[in-house]
């Protein structure tokens, strides 16, 4: 009893303090509301009309994000003077009293995005002028203009990063971003600028990061901004980037010119480190072999740049415009989805650190490999979605695929691949040949005698792992046609008739094999069950849209954990079969569009329990010429099951037996009342004299 006090003493001294954890982080505590952690102090969502006053006064981080203040009074942070973070995003601020900020000389980070602060412009920017520490404000989506913006962020030197995103900025002069000399990142995003004058961004001399997409900019001429880093015009209208002539150096490391509508590549400056450029979604094409090569003074265009009083003319050659571009630090390259073509005659020897090359969904019709083009540094190549139908492998030339990863020549027109293709490709790990017609090469001793077709040869490509080749017409599978490969993905969909109803053709990589699509290949057409035994690997198996009427055998199978069942032929639900493989491993299984008989489903009410069947709701059986919902059926056996469940030949015996009996009855009474009279007659109609 004499220790009750103490501890009754230390009781009160742990629950006033703020007790920390073995972290050294503190504990959060509440006020009002509000959670405190830390100098951090959280009222985010409290419906609050006014900035509570009772949070603690050394409080560094003040959130105050969706709550309904409007006003921002002279008096409202007077209590917290040594904020660095302050954050009232989306609280209906119509106006910020001159006086609100003055006691905050440690501000740094200030954030208004989604209020109303155009209503009020002149007094807010007022406000802002005691702000001299702020280094970030997020002034987006407040329906600024561009002499709003100019008025906010005069005398604001400090800034070096500022979000005037999702505003009405409509053009930008030399006066909006007036004597913001530390200025690093400026975010422009979705608004409606569509010009630019020159000398608009000339004082930003710290400028790296500048963000424009989402406006209407319909060009980009003499662009000198030679300390960006990353530059960021996507979704604009462009038509033109041409950057400065002038051989100064450049920093531009990333350029995103995506989703415009260049009409030509773009004119990069001539000494750059530049390493990442974007030019997805325009209408760009080569057009060199539109003109006579000896006639380059047609291959000539001028643009005339009136700045001013100043007018000065820069010369292009348009069909040659990457020739004096600096695309040596080059990394990655998107040019998806544009009009290319074909690719000029050292075009892609200009950039020999070139690792992903995307040129997707573009007109190419033939594509030369030759030495140094592609070059020897690619590790990605997407094709996909053109128009070819040739690869010209140039004779003698080895090594020039040997670090390509990840191919993609998937919907073209190729019959065939340069014989060796993909074996000079040592490191290669994913190729997706889907929707060509190609064919696989057959066994070498087939090959002599045919002599060789336009085929293609994955045998012995050993770093290979990923293979698509859904809905390429092959013919049957040999059993070799893998064979030296370790592939952990394979994808043979839309191949009909492509495994003869056996997996056989797939024991070279049946022990490696992790994921494998055998959608629609026209499996189950014999009574003959699939056996995945080898299969010791099988992670997810896709036989969808085929003609099973029997749930494959996957014995020895522990990995399998997705299955993919639908569009086919069951009748009976695999109770047996996928229970036991419920019981191990399977976490997915797809089992609608079956014709399944409800009279077949036993077991059904304890696999309807389990979350495995992801399609549970769309599982339906047929009953009586009607389709019923498998989770709408009895807990029992329906009533009309139960005569099926009856042995036909006994029933029919059952019912055949009474009538047998009543008839043998009915003639033996006949027989029997009729005895005598029938004799008789039989007598006097068959009888003739004897003679003895």
């Amino acid at each position: 009893m004499e220790l009750l006090p103490l501890w009754l003493c230390l009781g009160f001294h742990f629950l006033t303090l703020e007790w920390r954890n073995p972290s050294g982080m503190a504990t959060a505590a509440y006020e009002g509301g509000c959670e405190l952690a830390d100098g951090v102090a959280d009222c985010r969502g409290q419906k609050l009309e006014l900035v509570p006053s009772h949070l603690p006064p050394y409080s560094q981080m003040l959130l105050l994000d969706a709550n309904p203040l409007r006003t921002l009074w002279n008096h409202s942070l007077r209590h917290y003077r040594l904020l660095e973070s302050l954050s009232l995003r989306s609280c209906q601020l119509e106006r910020i009293s001159c006086g609100a900020f003055q006691e905050q000389a440690r501000l740094r980070s200030l954030a208004l995005p989604d209020n109303s602060l155009s209503e009020s412009y002149r007094e807010t920017a007022a406000a802002f002028r005691s702000l001299r520490a702020l280094r970030t404000l997020d002034l987006s989506g407040n329906s600024l203009t561009e002499d709003m913006v100019a008025l906010m962020l005069r005398n604001l030197s400090s800034l070096e990063s500022v979000s005037l995103a999702r505003n009405t900025v409509m053009r930008l002069d030399d006066s909006v971003f007036e004597g913001l000399g530390h200025l690093r990142e400026l975010d422009l995003q979705r608004n409606y600028i569509f010009e630019i004058e020159g000398g608009a961004f000339d004082g930003l001399t710290e400028l790296r990061h500048l963000n424009l997409a989402y406006n209407n900019l319909p060009c980009i001429v003499d662009f000198s901004l030679t300390q960006l880093r990353l530059l960021n015009v996507s979704y604009n209208v462009l038509e033109w980037f041409l950057a400065s002539g002038a051989e100064a150096a450049f920093e531009l490391e990333t350029l995103d010119l995506s989703h415009n509508q260049l009409l030509f590549f773009p004119l990069l400056p001539q000494c750059g480190k530049l390493h990442t450029l974007l030019l997805r979604d325009n209408n760009m094409g080569f057009y060199g072999d539109l003109y006579n090569a000896s006639s380059p003074r047609e291959m000539v265009a001028q643009f005339l740049l009136v700045d001013g009083n100043v007018t000065n003319i820069t010369t292009v050659n348009l069909w040659e415009e990457f020739a004096s571009s600096d695309l040596a630090e080059l990394r990655f390259l998107d040019m998806s989805q544009n009009q290319f073509q074909y690719l000029p005659d050292g075009f892609l020897k200009k950039m020999p650190s070139l690792a992903h090359l995307n040129l997707n969904q573009n007109c190419l019709v033939t594509l030369h490999i030759r030495e140094h083009e592609p070059p020897g540094a690619l590790k990605e190549l997407d094709l996909s979605q053109n128009q070819l139908s040739e690869l010209h492998l140039a004779p003698g030339l080895h090594g020039c695929l040997r670090n390509l990863r990840w191919f993609n020549l998937s919907s073209n027109q190729l019959v065939g691949v340069p014989t060796g293709l993909f074996a000079d490709a040592s490191n290669i790990t994913t190729i997706d040949m889907s929707h060509n017609q190609i064919s696989l090469c057959p066994p070498p001793a087939d090959l002599h005698r045919r002599g060789p077709p336009s085929c293609v040869d994955f045998r012995n490509v050993a770093s290979l792992r990923s293979l698509s080749l859904e809905g390429c017409g092959l013919g049957a599978l040999q059993d070799c046609s893998f064979q030296g490969t370790a592939l952990t993905h394979l994808d043979l969909s839309g191949n009909w008739g492509i495994l003869n109803g056996t997996v056989t053709p797939l024991r070279d990589i049946a022990p490696t094999l992790q994921v494998l699509s055998l959608r629609n290949v026209g499996l189950g057409s014999s009574s003959t069950e699939l056996d995945f035994s080898a299969f010791g690997n099988l992670r997810d198996l896709d036989l969808s849209g085929n003609s099973l009427t029997n749930f494959p055998r996957f014995r020895g199978s522990p990995a399998l954990q997705t299955l993919d069942l639908r569009r086919n032929s069951l009748t009976a639900l695999p109770w047996r079969a996928v229970s036991e493989q419920l019981t191990r491993s399977l976490r997915t299984i797809y089992l609608s569009q079956n014709p399944y008989d409800c009279c077949g489903v036993e077991g059904w009410g304890s696999l309807q329990h389990l979350h495995t069947i992801a399609d549970l709701a769309m599982v339906t059986c047929n009953l009586s010429s009607k389709v019923i919902r498998l989770m709408e059926l009895p807990g029992g056996m329906p009533q009309d099951c139960k005569w099926e469940r009856v042995d036909m030949g006994l029933l029919y015996l059952v019912l055949i037996l009474p009538s047998c009996l009543t008839l043998l009855v009915a003639c033996t009474v006949i027989f029997l009342t009729f005895r005598k009279p029938l004799l008789q007659v039989i007598k006097s109609r068959c009888y003739w004299s004897s003679i003895y």
